[in-house]
């Protein structure tokens, strides 16, 4: 393996998010289905949908796969994140770099397991309406560096985190309102515009998590076609439509799940704290 990029998380770096995500996750209750899917033996670009505001979910996603299945996947980070002093040397701490295709290919190199959201800062600033949808556009960057290296891409599904706000109000409603001339001076991106959001107030509202992985799009096979357009459109569509298959599943798995609301969970606890049925 040849050296990697940024700072690799070590054991103890993962002790530190397991504590600092503990309320976090005794919340959440994660749950995960087929992590057969994901290899423990070798590297692989992990590719999923990137849901509201971005950040409630990932975590629960990169430290469970530590747990679970002992891979340490590092995060290819939006441009603006490493803009925020603090904030970047806390994602940096944790193995996140920025999502360049330079830095991509460097992790690539050296053997890493990779997370990358293709829809980036569009899919997290979502519109109205468009709850579990994916906002990929054109982008085939991921799809391209996979088959250069030959990495095999495992598509995978998020669900719980687009409930934990409501969208007040939208970027394009933002930029139709009096501060929209503003927004266009300040904004670096026009398309990625926060929207205002409500929880509980500021803090989101509690809800379980849920993760579903693919099995893996194999890309070795294709080596040195990076550049045909076709194929490289055929299997991010393969990719786009295993991501979109596991967001219904895991939607219709909520729906069965007697447990998926806090209380119900607190009060499973207690009975069984109590020994009661």
């Amino acid at each position: 393996m040849t050296p990697t990029i940024g700072h690799r998380p070590t054991a103890a770096d993962f002790a530190a998010a397991r504590i600092l995500l503990e309320p976090w996750r005794w919340i959440a209750a994660p749950r995960f289905f087929e992590l057969q899917h994901v290899p423990p033996d070798r590297p692989f670009l992990l590719v999923g949908n990137h849901t509201l505001m971005g950040v409630l979910d990932a975590p629960l996603l990169v430290v469970g796969l530590h747990e679970r299945r002992d891979i340490v996947v590092r995060s290819l980070g939006d441009h603006l994140h490493f803009q925020v002093p603090l904030w970047r040397d806390l994602l940096e701490r944790f193995g996140v770099v920025e999502g360049t295709p330079e830095n991509c290919r460097a992790l690539m190199r050296a053997g890493e397991p990779i997370l990358v959201f293709p829809g980036g800062g569009r899919e997290v600033f979502k519109h109205k309406g468009e709850q579990y949808q994916l906002v990929w556009k054109q982008r085939l960057g991921f799809v391209r560096l996979a088959i250069e290296h030959g990495f095999p891409i495992v598509p995978f599904a998020a669900v719980g985190a687009e409930e934990c706000y409501d969208i007040l109000v939208d970027g394009p409603e933002l930029r139709a309102s009096p501060i929209g001339p503003l927004l266009e001076r300040v904004v670096p991106r026009l398309d990625e515009i926060p929207p205002l959001v409500a929880g509980i107030g500021p803090l989101p509202r509690p809800q379980r998590f849920y993760f579903w992985f693919a099995p893996p799009v194999e890309t070795a096979t294709h080596r040195g076609r990076e550049h045909d357009d076709a194929l490289c459109h055929a299997v991010r569509d393969t990719v786009r439509d295993a991501v979109e298959r596991g967001m219904r599943l895991l939607l219709a798995e909520r729906e069965r799940d007697p447990e998926r609301d806090l209380g119900a969970r607190i009060a499973a606890a207690l009975r069984g704290a109590l020994g009661g049925p």
